[in-house]
Parts: structure tokens; sequence; C-alpha cells
């Protein structure tokens, strides 16, 4: 899988932005997605993931109720929403999707997707 992610920006803090991940192929529904963000001299962290069934989304503690994470498989598309936009969220966010077997765990770690995006910068100015 191909993914485009986009949407990225300069946003003042305590605005929204809304990112998206365009995938590649015509299976899309078949892969659990997920976000990640890496800041500056900081390791790459887990933002949000959606299962493939669709009935499940996981979310880091520090972007519960900000951000909201929705896929559209017609559109082969996930959306990660983010409001409420603070400093300590700006990075560079990747989208990702494996098409494994999970358990909930692995939805929070980097090494269980296979397949990752370039990459949007997400700026957040005081």
């Amino acid at each position: 899988v191909q993914l485009q992610a986009s949407g990225g920006g300069l946003v003042q803090a305590g605005g929204s932005l809304r990112l998206s991940c365009a995938a590649s192929g015509r299976t899309f529904s078949r892969y659990h997605v997920g976000w990640f963000r890496q800041a500056p001299e900081k390791e790459r962290e887990f933002v949000a993931a959606h299962s493939r069934s669709g009935s499940s989304t996981y979310y880091a503690d520090s972007v519960k109720g900000r951000f909201t994470i929705s896929r559209d498989n017609a559109k082969n598309t996930v959306y990660l929403q983010m409001n409420n936009l603070k400093p300590e969220d700006a990075a560079v966010y990747y989208c990702a999707t494996s098409a494994r077997y999970y358990v909930d765990a692995d939805y929070y770690v980097a090494n269980s997707y296979d397949d990752w995006g370039q990459g949007t910068l997400v700026t957040v100015s005081t």
C-alpha cells in the first residue's frame, strides 16, 4: 500500500487541522491504519489508530478528547481531525497501515505497521 499524507500546516494554539492519508489499492478495508508523529529530537510516538473492522479506535492519552480518527474505505482515506491544538502537538505526522492480525497492543507500536506515508508537518504557534 502506498500512502500520501496531507493537510498539515501552521495553526495557532487552540485551532484545528484535519489531516488526510490517501492509500493506493482497492483493498483498503483490509488494513489497520495508524497515525504517528515525530517532533525534532524526539522519538516517533503513537497518536491514533483505527481497526480495519471499523469497530475500534485507539488514542494516545495526550490527544484523547481532542483528536478523532476516522476512515472512508470507499475513498481509501483515513482522517485525523485535530482540535484544540497545543504547541506540544507540533510534529511531522505519519500515517501507516498493516494487514497483519492485531491484538489491541499492536495498534500502539510503530513496528506493527508495514507501510508508511511521507509525513506532513504540523506547526502550532503560541
